[in-house]
């Protein structure tokens, strides 16, 4: 969870970025991502709240209000907030008070008419909000991380259960449910679990949801998934060899990849050009002559979001900072060989990195 104390410095700081600032003393949020980050307010999506969130009223003496109808989970009573108005909406006796989101507006705005909405697209002033705490976002705060280790130790019991239990004659849909089900018993809780559990055979199916294909000896397996709780995730990737050692040839795409790896970790740290960071990634692909078989960013930042600033990409213009949280994710996919592709996680720091996943990566 993110704490009381964090969302309201958060909150501080993003009045202290608002450039221009507004031409009001306070801010009404209704973004999700916006109100997780600030407010720690949180729709569990297994609710059948799922779907609805709130209004946040910031002033600009730090104070923070927030709107809700009475019918979203309890994990909206852990938002930290000043001031809270459950707004009546369906009671289960007596019809619902019209739309969920007219009520909540009513209650802002009785009239209706005129109501701004600071980040909603087609404000005037939404771009600049936006941007400020998009660019806030960037740095992690430690209750942010914590959040974020959370994850990745419930991704980490997924991808055990995998090297574990992958054989032949699962389906890639078995392969899910026994990672969900891993991820979910190590959270403790009900969390989301989405991402790539596919069966490449090349460059023709480098991951997708799971479906109903059968795996074979042979087959190599690319599990590429996050844990998400309460919004944040982690996003961390393996490939398994299905049902035997891996031939020479897959072997060698690991290798390759290991040492991609390896090459862009040499250039995580604060300060550095995210250009550089993929083309440490590509250099590792090209000196073995395999770097038209690497189609895709070499990592990306993570948070609230997937992906997110910064990006490792050819014609990146980014610079990493100090509690930027990316990945790296170098993958080959060759036809007739297979597709592979491997990813940890990193917290960014003034000298160097702090690797934040820790699950094993092997093709076996």
């Amino acid at each position: 969870m993110l704490t009381a104390e964090a969302c309201k410095l958060r909150r501080q700081r993003l009045w202290n970025q608002l450039d221009p600032p507004p031409d009001s003393d306070h801010l009404r949020l209704g973004d999700p991502i916006h109100l997780m980050y600030l407010a720690n307010f949180h729709v569990d999506p297994f609710s059948l709240g799922a779907g609805f969130g709130g209004y946040l009223l910031l002033r600009r003496d730090g104070h923070a209000k927030l709107i809700h109808d009475d019918r979203l989970p309890h994990s909206v009573d852990e938002a930290h907030v000043e001031e809270r108005t459950v707004v009546p909406w369906y009671d289960g006796q007596s019809p619902g008070k019209g739309p969920r989101q007219i009520a909540l507006l009513q209650t802002v705005n009785p009239s209706l008419t005129g109501l701004r909405i600071h980040d909603r697209p087609g404000d005037p002033y939404a771009a600049v909000v936006v941007r400020a705490i998009a660019e806030m976002r960037r740095q992690k705060d430690s209750d942010e991380i914590a959040l974020l280790r959370l994850c990745m130790r419930a991704g980490e019991a997924g991808h055990a259960w995998a090297r574990e239990n992958v054989r032949p004659g699962m389906s890639e849909l078995d392969v899910y449910c026994g990672i969900n089900s891993a991820c979910i018993d190590a959270a403790g809780r009900a969390v989301v679990v989405y991402g790539d559990f596919a069966v490449s055979p090349g460059p023709q199916r480098r991951g997708g949801p799971p479906t109903r294909r059968i795996l074979e000896p042979g087959d190599m397996l690319i599990l590429d998934f996050s844990v998400v709780i309460d919004g944040y995730r982690g996003d961390f990737t393996n490939t398994l060899v299905v049902g035997r050692e891996p031939n020479a040839e897959q072997q060698r795409l690991y290798d390759l990849c290991m040492q991609a790896m390896a090459a862009g970790e040499k250039e995580l740290a604060a300060g550095r050009s995210c250009r550089t960071v993929y083309g440490a990634v590509r250099d590792a692909f090209e000196r073995a002559g395999m770097a038209d078989y690497f189609p895709h960013h070499a990592g990306h930042g993570l948070g609230l979001t997937h992906p997110e600033a910064p990006y490792f990409v050819r014609a990146a213009d980014e610079t990493l900072l100090a509690g930027d949280v990316v990945t790296l994710e170098p993958g080959l996919y060759v036809p007739n060989v297979g597709g592979l592709r491997i990813e940890h996680n990193y917290l960014i720091g003034e000298g160097g990195y702090e690797r934040l996943s820790n699950h094993v990566i092997a093709l076996r």
